[in-house]
């Protein structure tokens, strides 16, 4: 379970004003004291992040945020990172505290987490020691339009009933179309391209590829695995041609030219593009990359914060196919981790990483921001595709996405 991807969890954020208790509440959860809990409000001043099962949704990220009523010029810094966990949370819990009761501060977050569809779970912390009244909460209940559970994170009271409810608020789909296993059928051989370099990680494959071989494995299909100079020998030697070859992006021309023309290609960063995001979208921002012109400005989001190599993927490779392709100099800026810039307008193009690291959740977000900024954002293996004229083979596997660049 500790295992298991950050990106891969669903996010559940615990909201509400300070000292209501939510620490309380994680630690009551997760039935762990992993969340420092104070009698002094504004204890937790950062997201906290958890991980944890709750069956049968199976692993999931808890996140503990600090009060919504913080104050001071500190205090609106924590309240705005506070409101950014919305952003990649699939499920909300409020938690009302009942000596000062339903106030402006929980009215206004539930309809922040409204507005973005979000599932919401209300409970009224405390019951152990200022038990608001059934008449108080049902108020409180009406004037919310939302249900509300009397807990009590100390003694676990009601605790139970809220591992139901998150339960049966789950999205169903919170986890996105499959990696891979909706493209194959049982017995389907599938090739993948894995170069081992300078960027690769020691003594293990990168997330893509762990999430493809398991896809597939869950799908009764075979996984073969091989290099990238090894490919054609490991093709003549299969007794059939495989159902599909997955390569790293930056193989493509030699993947290209070793699969034979009859086999379908693709990448596992396209794949990722599809799992965790909108390919269609993504598409589009790859087409947008021929109207780009020397001098225009280029956002390049990484979704991690990696060691990066003397010939990074997105801060020296991406750049000087741009620039080869655009026939100039570019103005390119850089962001990582969780900053995602709100003023996107200023940008021709978007270029964003695979997004391994991040839920599907935050990447829709920022797919949204992009198209509501008319900005045209691309992942990195289309993005590869596109510039090494191979995207339209790349994207044989999904027909409506494949129509979209012809159009």
């Amino acid at each position: 379970m500790q295992e298991t991807p950050k990106g891969s969890r669903l996010h559940i954020a615990i909201f509400g004003r300070r000292n209501a208790g939510k620490s309380s509440l994680i630690n009551a959860l997760t039935n762990q004291d992993i969340a420092l809990v104070s009698d002094v409000p504004g204890t937790t001043t950062d997201p906290v992040y958890k991980a944890m099962e709750i069956l049968p949704i199976g692993p999931v990220m808890i996140i503990d945020t600090a009060g919504i009523d913080d104050v001071g010029d500190l205090g609106a810094l924590r309240i705005e990172r506070t409101m950014q966990v919305l952003n990649k949370a699939d499920l909300a819990v409020v938690v009302i505290e009942p000596e000062q009761g339903l106030t402006e501060f929980e009215q206004t977050l539930v309809k922040e987490i409204r507005k973005r569809s979000l599932p919401i779970a209300g409970v009224v912390n405390k019951s152990d020691v200022m038990s608001a009244s059934s008449d108080t909460i049902a108020g409180w209940s009406t004037t919310l339009d939302l249900p509300l559970i009397n807990i009590s994170a100390k003694t676990g009271q009601g605790i139970e009933e809220l591992k139901r409810l998150i339960i049966k608020l789950a999205p169903d789909n919170w986890e996105g179309p499959p990696v891979i296993g909706d493209l194959v059928s049982p017995g389907d051989t599938v090739v993948l391209v894995v170069p081992i370099d300078l960027a690769a990680p020691k003594g293990r494959l990168i997330l893509p590829q762990v999430q493809t071989i398991r896809d597939l494995l869950d799908n009764d299909a075979c996984a073969v695995v091989v290099k990238e100079r090894e490919l054609k020998e490991a093709l003549d030697g299969l007794k059939k041609p495989p159902r599909l070859v997955v390569t790293d992006s930056q193989e493509f021309m030699k993947v290209g030219a070793d699969t034979p023309p009859g086999v379908m290609l693709t990448s596992f960063s396209i794949l990722m593009a599809r799992h965790k995001g909108d390919l269609e979208t993504l598409v589009t921002g790859a087409k947008a990359i021929e109207a780009l012109k020397p001098g225009d400005k280029v956002l390049i989001s990484e979704g991690c914060t990696h060691h990066r190599q003397a010939d990074d993927i997105g801060r020296v490779k991406i750049p000087r196919w741009l620039r080869q392709a655009v026939g100039g100099e570019l103005d390119f800026e850089w962001v990582s981790g969780g900053t995602f810039p709100p003023d996107l307008a200023k940008y021709k193009l978007i270029i964003h990483c695979g997004a391994c690291m991040l839920n599907r959740r935050e990447m829709l977000y920022r797919l949204a921001m992009a198209r509501e900024a008319e900005v045209p954002i691309v992942n990195y293996g289309l993005l590869i595709a596109q510039v090494h004229g191979i995207l339209h083979r790349a994207l044989a596997p999904f027909p409506l996405a494949q129509m979209i660049l012809e159009d």
